[in-house]
């Protein structure tokens, strides 16, 4: 295709609410919007050559040298008053491929977003660990966004964020933020969390926890009476404990139990529906908090019964996925055969929408009563 240009194009996909772009040699190019993929098929196939002006049109000047001697790289891209890009060039079957995910200037609230009520509560915090976590294009960094904009509009705080490459771009308002990009401003997480450490920082954000170095920086950045928060790839915030625990030798496992009962505030899981009417996706959430009795529940190694205790109603401020899935249903957000889907435990779920869920002061009959007028 002789005439693709990239900054058109994607100035044509911001219009048209895109989130994400795939562009591959000898294919055409592909689009998710709403959560689905879309080929635009009345475009041209791509060719080697249009990839490769395109990805040197977007390139950082820092990074220029760097494309043709590695097989991966991550960077930041905007069109400015369009909208910023994260980009990953990688290749495959030896060809040149470029995926990009659309990152819009507008930082969006809490309520905006769908989030439940509780999770403004992790903004408040003085210190710990706080993770969002969920798979990929689950909206975490939009989530973690939110919170630490949150921040930046209600307290007087210094902020450093370290990530890979950095996503959304904050405006000082009362607080004072400090961004870190990965192989730009410092060599890597481990290092940019030791370096935030002696930067006078009451806030850090850490892009996206991928290894135990990474891990271990962060638990003793909570640990120093910071307030932390990061990113993983897991599905479930009560199993997120486990994944952080395994990553460690059986023999140093005690340990972390410890460290995480000390400084884990909460964890929130996400994924994202498509709306019932009309366009855009609402996230199902999961959240736990982290209670005197979950602390424990931590040290003594018995984390499934934390789903029995939020499953009752125990604790406010926690959430299910299938409470989440089942507030969704009932205030006809999303379709059914959506939200069962979407459910890890779907016996139960069914079970929910049958009305056979029952349990003291269950947060599910107060959802019913509440939006269904019982």
């Amino acid at each position: 295709m002789d005439d693709f240009k990239i900054v058109p194009f994607l100035k044509g996909v911001v219009k048209q609410g895109v989130s994400d772009v795939h562009l591959h040699v000898d294919e055409h190019p592909i689009v998710r919007k709403d959560g689905r993929i879309l080929k635009i098929a009345n475009l041209e196939k791509l060719t080697e050559e249009n990839l490769d002006e395109a990805l040197q049109t977007m390139l950082p000047t820092v990074l220029k040298n760097r494309a043709d001697q590695v097989y991966d790289l991550d960077f930041a891209y905007e069109i400015k008053g369009v909208s910023r890009f994260r980009v990953n060039m990688s290749r495959q079957l030896g060809k040149l491929a470029i995926v990009m995910r659309t990152i819009p200037y507008a930082i969006p609230k809490f309520n905006e977003l769908g989030l439940p009520v509780s999770v403004e509560q992790f903004a408040t915090l003085n210190n710990g660990i706080v993770l969002v976590t969920g798979p990929t294009g689950s909206g975490k960094s939009t989530t973690i966004a939110a919170l630490i904009d949150y921040i930046n509009q209600n307290f007087q705080k210094h902020i450093i964020t370290i990530e890979d490459p950095i996503e959304f771009i904050y405006t000082n308002k009362r607080c004072v933020i400090s961004q870190r990009q990965i192989d730009v401003d410092t060599a890597s997480f481990p290092d940019g969390v030791k370096y935030a450490l002696r930067q006078d920082p009451d806030v850090i954000l850490i892009g996206e926890i991928r290894d135990r170095e990474t891990l271990s920086s962060a638990l003793k950045a909570a640990e120093t009476g910071h307030l932390v928060f990061a990113t993983m790839h897991t599905n479930d915030a009560i199993q997120t404990v486990n994944r952080i625990i395994n990553l460690y030798e059986p023999q140093d496992r005690d340990f972390v139990r410890k460290q995480l009962s000390e400084t884990l505030r909460g964890t929130l899981a996400q994924k994202l529906l498509p709306r019932k009417e009309g366009s855009g996706r609402i996230p199902a959430c999961e959240v736990l908090v982290v209670t005197p009795t979950v602390k424990d529940f931590i040290l003594k190694d018995k984390l499934d019964e934390v789903y029995a205790l939020v499953k009752k109603g125990s604790f406010n401020d926690m959430l299910t996925f299938n409470m989440s899935l089942y507030e969704l249903c009932i205030r006809d957000f999303v379709a059914k055969e959506v939200a069962v889907s979407a459910s890890d435990n779907k016996n139960e779920f069914n079970q929910m929408l049958r009305g056979a869920y029952h349990g003291a002061n269950s947060q599910v009959v107060k959802m019913k009563e509440e939006f269904s007028g019982e």
